[in-house]
C-alpha cells in the first residue's frame, strides 16, 4: 500500500457555506459539500456577484473608436 491509500482524506472548507467536506470521488459535488451550494454559486456567478479582477472589458464602441484612432495614426505615418 502506498502512503496516499493510507493518508487521511483531504478536507476543504465548501466555498458557499464554509462547512468542511471531504476531497474524494465520493463527492460528486467537490469542492462543495452539496447540490445547493453548487447551484447558488453557480448563481452568484450568473449574476455577476462574483467576478475575476482585471481590466473592464472594450465595448463595441471604445472598439471602433480604438480602430479608428489607429487607421488616422497609419495614414499619418
Amino acid at each position: 500500500m502506498s502512503t496516499q491509500d493510507t493518508a487521511r482524506p483531504l478536507e476543504v472548507a465548501c466555498p458557499q457555506c464554509r462547512k468542511k467536506v471531504q476531497w474524494s470521488e465520493t463527492n460528486p459535488y467537490r469542492p462543495f459539500c452539496s447540490k445547493r451550494c453548487r447551484l447558488l454559486d453557480l448563481g452568484a456567478w450568473a449574476d455577476e456577484s462574483h467576478r475575476i479582477a482585471g481590466e473592464p472589458a472594450m465595448d463595441e464602441t471604445d472598439l471602433d473608436a480604438l480602430l479608428a484612432r489607429a487607421d488616422r495614426d497609419d495614414s499619418l505615418s
